[in-house]
C-alpha cells in the first residue's frame, strides 16, 4: 500500500457553538467549525445571533450529506417562525414514522433534521424519547431562551462542552473548543490513573479541566446562566426495569431478538448514498451483514482488513463468510508498517488520549470502505450486551475462586509469611485473585496488576484507578461487569469508531445498539448469553447459524489489534525513552520522574512486569501532550 493512499486527507457531520455574554466574531466561529472539516466536506454553516437576557448565541455545523442531499438540509436549520434554531450530528432512523405524525407542520425538506424541529414544537424537549437514532443535538428555543444539548442513549455520537463561568461552548470534538478565544489547555490530572489502566477516559470527564463529555442519554439545558442536566435514558435504570420481565423461553427470546434486530438493520440501510458493512468474520459483523444481505436484491458491499501476521488475521474467515452470503466483498491486506504509519495521526484525530490499539485497524477498514461507500454498518455492541469479551470469562473464574482468593490473601498476611513476601512468590493468576478483595471493584480484575504501577507513576493523585461498581452491583459478576462496561467502556469504544470513520468522512451505524435491541437484551436471561459450554454470545451465535453454517463460524476469535509491545521495544523505543527521561518528566510535572523512568526502562529491558497496556497508554498520552500542549 502506498503512503499517500493510507494517509490521504479525511474529509459525517460535526457541530459546535456557544452561548455567552461575550460575543465572538463570525470568523472565530468558522475557525472552530473548520477544525472538523474531516467530519463533513459537503456543506457548512455558521451563524451568530442575539439571544435573550444579553446572551450571544453561535451555531455551526459541518455536513456529510446522507439524507436529502439538497441545500434544504443546510444547517443551522430554523423553524418556519424562527423560534427554534438547531444543529445536529447523526441520523434519526424512525424519522419517516415521526414525520407521518406531524401533519400540522409545513415541511420544506425531506431530511431528518427538520423532523426534530417539528417534533420539538409539538412535544417539547420530551420529544427526545421518541427518537430512534444516534445523535448529538444543539437546539435553541428563542421563546424560552433555552439552549438544549442532547446526546443519544448509548453515546454513538460525541458531544463535549466547556464551562467558563456562566458561558458554555460545545462541539463534537475538543479541538473545536480549543479554538474558542480564551480557552486554556489545562490538563485534567485526575483522569490519568483510570486512563493509564483502561486505555480511555471515561464519559463525562475529558483530558481538559472544565471540559466535559455530555453523558449518553443526557439532556443539558442552559438558561440565563443556569445549567441543568438530567438523564432521559439510563443503563442501570433500564436494566432494572426490563430485567423484571425476563423471557424465559430461549426460542421466544431468539425470535424477538431476530425481529427487532432485523428492523434495526433495515432502518440503518436507509440512505441516499452508497452503503456497505464491515465484515471481520466474527459473529457480530457476520450477523449484521447476513441480515442486510437478506433484505437486499443485489450483493451488498462488505469490507475486511487482512494482516500479514496470522495472530491478527481474520480476513480468510471473512472471505469465506462473504462467499457464502454472496456479498460484493473487498479485502485489503496491510503490513505492520501500514499500521505504524498511522500512529503519528492518532493525536490529530483523537484529540484526547485514547490508547486502544484497535483504533489503528479500525481507521484502515474505514479508509477501505470509504473508497466505495459513504455509510457502513458495524457489529459494535455485541460483546458488551451479550457477554463476548474474554475478560468476562476471567470475571466468572474470579467469582468461582473468590473464597479461595480470600483464603490465600489471609494466609499471606500472617505476619511471619508477610515478612517472607509469600504473596509475590505465588503464581500470578492466583495472586491476582488473592488481591482482588474490594467488593465495590471486584469485576475489574483485568487491571489489578496495573494498579500498583500506576499509583506509583502518579503518587500525588488521590483518584482511584478503578471504577466504583456499587451502582452496578449484581449477584452475577459477569452481569455486573457488563453493566459497568456499557456505561464506561462502550462510549469510549464508540468514540473510537466515530473518530476512525470520521477521519475518512465515513458514517458508521451500529444496529446492535438500537435502543430496542439494548432494552431487549436486559430481558434475556444471562444463561442465554453465556454458558461454560458455549462461552459468550450464545443467543447471537444461534441466531447467526440461521444465516451461516456453524462449520464456518466456529473458530477462535482474534479481534482487531496491533503489535504495540513489539513497537515499544523496537521502532518506537527511542521516542518512548525520550518521553520517560527524568528531565523531561520533571519539566512536564505530571508523572513521578524517577519511578516512571525506571519502570519504562525495566519494561524495555524485559526485566519488569509485562504491562504493555500501561506503557502504550503512557506513550499515547505523551504523543498527545506533545501535539497539543508542548
Amino acid at each position: 500500500m502506498k503512503d499517500t493512499e493510507l494517509v490521504g486527507r479525511g474529509i459525517m457531520c460535526g457541530i459546535c457553538g456557544y452561548i455567552s455574554k461575550r460575543e465572538i466574531d463570525l470568523q472565530q466561529l468558522i475557525a472552530m467549525n473548520d477544525t472538523m472539516y474531516h467530519r463533513g466536506p459537503d456543506d457548512c454553516g455558521a451563524e451568530i445571533f442575539e439571544g435573550n437576557s444579553g446572551y450571544s448565541l453561535g451555531l455551526a455545523q459541518r455536513r456529510l450529506s446522507i439524507l436529502d442531499l439538497s441545500e434544504l438540509g443546510h444547517q443551522p436549520m430554523y423553524s418556519s417562525d424562527k423560534r427554534v434554531s438547531l444543529v445536529f450530528n447523526g441520523e434519526i432512523y424512525n424519522y419517516m414514522e415521526l414525520r407521518s405524525e406531524l401533519n400540522e407542520y409545513d415541511f420544506i425538506s425531506s431530511c431528518d433534521t427538520e423532523v426534530i424541529i417539528a417534533d420539538y414544537l409539538k412535544w417539547g424537549i420530551s420529544c427526545i424519547n421518541r427518537l430512534n437514532g444516534m445523535f448529538a443535538i444543539a437546539l435553541y428555543d428563542k421563546k424560552s431562551d433555552t439552549l438544549f444539548l442532547v446526546r443519544d442513549r448509548m453515546g454513538e455520537k460525541p458531544l463535549y462542552y466547556w464551562l467558563d463561568n456562566d458561558n458554555i461552548v460545545f462541539a463534537s470534538e475538543c479541538k473545536a473548543i480549543m479554538q474558542y478565544p480564551g480557552f486554556k489547555k489545562e490538563v485534567n490530572i485526575k483522569v490519568l490513573k483510570k486512563y493509564l489502566c483502561n486505555e480511555y477516559i471515561n464519559s463525562q470527564e475529558t483530558i481538559f479541566e472544565n471540559v466535559f463529555q455530555l453523558e449518553p442519554g443526557c439532556i443539558l439545558s442552559f438558561h440565563g446562566g443556569d445549567i441543568n442536566k438530567n438523564k432521559y435514558w439510563d443503563v442501570i435504570e433500564m436494566y432494572h426495569q426490563k430485567s423484571v420481565n425476563l423471557i424465559t423461553n430461549f426460542d421466544e427470546a431468539k425470535s424477538q431478538l431476530s425481529l427487532i434486530l432485523t428492523d434495526a438493520v433495515k432502518k440503518r440501510m436507509i440512505s441516499d448514498v452508497p452503503l456497505g458493512t464491515f465484515l471481520s468474520g466474527g459473529f457480530d459483523s457476520t450477523l449484521v451483514a447476513a441480515i442486510a444481505q437478506s433484505m437486499s436484491q443485489k450483493p451488498i458491499k462488505t469490507f475486511t482488513i487482512g494482516f500479514d501476521s496470522a495472530e491478527y488475521n481474520e480476513a480468510i474467515y471473512a472471505k469465506e463468510v462473504a462467499a457464502y452470503l454472496g456479498t460484493a466483498h473487498t479485502e485489503l491486506y496491510i503490513s505492520e508498517q501500514d499500521m505504524l504509519d498511522l500512529v503519528e495521526t492518532i493525536p490529530e484525530f483523537y484529540d484526547e488520549p485514547f490508547a486502544d490499539p484497535s483504533e489503528i485497524p479500525t481507521m484502515l477498514v474505514s479508509m477501505l470502505a470509504k473508497r466505495d461507500v459513504t455509510v457502513a454498518l458495524s457489529g459494535d455492541g455485541g460483546d458488551e450486551l451479550f457477554c463476548g469479551y474474554q475478560r468476562y470469562i476471567r470475571v466468572k473464574q474470579a467469582q468461582q475462586l473468590d473464597f479461595a482468593g480470600a483464603l490465600v490473601n489471609g494466609i499471606c498476611n500472617i505476619p511471619i509469611l508477610r515478612q517472607m513476601d509469600i504473596l509475590n512468590k505465588i503464581p500470578n493468576r492466583v495472586k491476582t485473585i488473592a488481591l482482588n478483595r474490594e467488593k465495590s471493584k471486584r469485576c475489574q480484575i483485568h487491571i489489578t496488576n496495573s494498579v500498583g504501577i500506576v499509583n506509583q507513576m502518579l503518587p500525588d493523585s488521590s483518584e482511584d484507578c478503578k471504577y466504583d461498581e456499587s451502582r452496578y452491583y449484581h449477584k452475577d459478576w459477569q452481569q455486573e461487569c457488563m453493566l459497568l462496561d456499557q456505561e464506561t467502556y462502550l462510549p469510549s469504544l464508540l468514540c473510537k469508531m466515530d473518530r476512525a470513520s470520521m477521519k475518512y468522512s465515513l458514517e458508521c451505524r451500529c444496529p446492535l445498539l438500537d435502543y430496542r435491541v439494548v432494552e431487549l437484551s436486559y430481558q434475556i436471561p444471562h444463561v442465554f448469553k453465556y454458558t461454560s459450554n458455549s462461552g459468550g454470545k450464545r443467543i447471537l451465535k444461534e441466531l447467526t447459524y440461521n444465516y451461516v453454517p456453524k462449520r464456518i463460524m466456529d473458530r477462535p476469535k482474534h479481534g482487531f489489534g496491533a503489535p504495540v509491545e513489539k513497537w515499544l521495544k523496537g521502532v518506537l523505543k527511542e521516542s518512548l525513552l525520550e518521553y520517560s527521561e527524568e528531565k523531561y518528566l520533571r519539566k512536564q510535572g505530571i508523572f513521578e520522574p524517577s519511578y516512571t523512568n525506571r519502570f519504562i526502562q525495566a519494561y524495555i529491558d524485559n526485566s519488569g512486569a509485562n504491562l504493555t497496556n500501561v506503557v502504550w497508554s503512557f506513550f499515547i498520552f505523551q504523543k498527545w501532550y506533545q501535539y497539543y500542549i508542548n
